[in-house]
């Protein structure tokens, strides 16, 4: 099982590679879903990704931090998203 601390420098490393500021990086238990992203740069991740598979936690940081770029989930979102998971 990955910790808090590891789940946190996996959102700075792709922050990174993708040319993102997140200005906070949560893990908090979530009823409905695996992660949110606020329009402010505050990432949330659900508690429970830490008994999933690197990765679809590797899915998941992707997701949220390119909603930094696009709030959507338009052709360009849908483009990077193959593209840094390829």
């Amino acid at each position: 099982m990955i910790t808090h601390e590891e789940i946190k420098k996996e959102v700075h490393i792709w922050a990174e590679k993708i040319k993102v500021k997140p200005m906070q990086v949560h893990i908090r238990q979530m009823k409905n879903k695996w992660a949110s992203c606020s329009s402010r740069g505050r990432v949330t991740l659900n508690k429970d990704i830490m008994k999933e598979p690197k990765k679809f936690l590797k899915q998941v940081i992707v997701h949220e931090l390119l909603h930094l770029k696009y709030p959507n989930h338009g052709k360009m979102f849908k483009a990077l998203i193959k593209a840094y998971l390829k």
